[in-house]
């Protein structure tokens, strides 16, 4: 892993991650209160994101997740999208939000938002932790942004590299030369 990590470039930090997750939950809460909150997270990236934001978002909620591939190996999205784990919490006439790591070609949320837009939701919003809107193909209403990037392959605070540099605790950016 060493190796790997000489060739990640701070991007965002630990600090400038959690400044910004603080102000995404005081306006969820806001956004939200008096509402029935069900917050879904799209695995595995999401994790770190996730569980911060839960936990800033003052409010009763209920929290599940699905699973999704799109990338399998390498630096590129495959452009099929497969849900690994579907959600098991109904959303049906409640308020649910979709939490992600990643916003990149908008496949993934696109295909996610329909499945759920199905199922009756009251409300259906997406929060992403990085925004790259230069690499979209298909366009999705991203309603919650942390932060927009240009188009970088980045790693850490749960984006990986084939599987690796998740549990890195910042985003940098990954450059294979």
């Amino acid at each position: 892993m060493s190796k790997s990590l000489s060739r990640i470039y701070p991007l965002l930090t630990q600090d400038q991650i959690a400044a910004r997750v603080k102000e995404l939950g005081i306006q969820l809460a806001a956004d939200y209160a008096g509402k029935d909150l069900v917050v879904i997270g799209l695995l595995n990236g999401v994790y770190p994101f996730f569980a911060d934001l839960t936990r800033a978002i003052a409010l009763d909620m209920d929290v599940s997740f699905m699973r999704v591939a799109s990338y399998g190996h390498g630096f590129e999205s495959t452009g099929e999208v497969k849900i690994l784990t579907d959600c098991d919490t109904s959303i049906r006439g409640r308020h649910a939000l979709i939490v992600e790591d990643i916003v990149d070609t908008g496949l993934t949320l696109h295909k996610v938002r329909k499945i759920l837009m199905d199922r009756e939701p009251a409300s259906l919003r997406i929060c992403t932790l990085l925004d790259k809107p230069s690499r979209r193909r298909v366009e999705v209403p991203v309603d919650y942004v942390g932060f927009s990037i240009e188009d970088h392959f980045v790693v850490g605070y749960g984006l990986d590299l084939e599987g690796k540099l998740r549990n890195l605790p910042y985003v940098g950016i990954y450059n294979p030369a």
